[in-house]
């Protein structure tokens, strides 16, 4: 009979509780990041390309489609009590869509009691300007940190990976039914992926998230900075590729995000940014 010594068990023991408290300590970075962020408006910048390949030995080309969409993003309060993010595209490829009034931030100060229900008909509105064949809404660059709260961290498995830098890399991988991601059709999509934690703070610098089975194949990777006009790490960068498995199409997107601004009411001047 072969066993394990004492010693490796007590190890095992030792890195499993500093994970435990790495995972806590990033879960309350969240939310008190969350709170942070509610109410800062940013501009996104997104690229997105959609490729379907030619047949197998056809002499045709690949075909490819390319948009470039700016628009508002902002972090607000849900319902219940989560944390819900929504895009607002003003311009596509260069040609204006709507005035550039930063319309969500005023929704959510002027109008706080029917402004969830608007801003999602905004959100839902915003979508459809995603290319390809993939209908999605999980291309959001805060998405992943939504699985370190205490409400969701119970449906994961997190695996220590070692450290990268001054960050600890933890592996993370979906094991609840119903999963949080689901296909249009209801079908569940387990995710995974990994964060880079900072192990003082807790702090996510980085994030990986992928969702995939017999039909879709999703990655998104997001960067974070420190912003100084925010006076938080924010997203700076988002990453992501999608695979039909169907037809062989692939969709890339790269988001950036910059001039970072809160919101606040003034009693004799009504809505203001600084």
């Amino acid at each position: 009979m072969l066993v394990l010594g004492s010693g490796v068990l007590l190890a095992q023991q030792d890195r499993s509780t500093e994970l435990t408290a790495l995972m806590e300590r990033a879960g309350r970075y969240v939310d008190a990041y969350q709170r942070d962020l509610a109410l800062i408006v940013s501009e996104e910048r997104y690229e997105q390309e959609v490729r379907y390949p030619a047949p197998p030995m056809a002499r045709t080309r690949d075909i490819s489609t390319r948009t470039v969409l700016r628009s508002d993003f902002l972090l607000v309060r849900g319902p219940d009590n989560g944390w819900l993010p929504f895009r607002d595209v003003f311009e596509r490829d260069g040609t204006t869509i709507r005035d550039r009034d930063d319309r969500l931030a005023k929704l959510f100060l002027a109008e706080p009691g029917s402004a969830m229900d608007q801003a999602r008909k905004i959100f839902d509105e915003s979508t459809r300007y995603n290319l390809g064949s993939i209908n999605r809404n999980i291309n959001l660059p805060t998405l992943a940190l939504i699985f370190l709260t205490d409400t969701q961290r119970g449906r994961f498995e997190f695996t220590d990976r070692g450290r990268d830098d001054n960050t600890r890399v933890v592996q993370y991988r979906e094991v609840a039914r119903p999963t949080y991601v689901s296909t249009t059709g209801g079908r569940d999509l387990p995710v995974s992926g990994r964060y880079w934690i900072d192990e003082a703070s807790g702090r996510v610098e980085r994030s990986e998230l992928i969702a995939a089975d017999a039909a879709v194949d999703a990655r998104i990777d997001v960067t974070y900075r420190r912003d100084e006009g925010a006076g938080l790490w924010v997203p700076v960068r988002m990453e992501e590729v999608y695979k039909q498995r169907t037809d062989r199409s692939e969709i890339t997107g790269i988001a950036t995000y910059s001039r970072f601004r809160r919101f606040q009411v003034k009693t004799t001047e009504g809505l203001s940014n600084k």
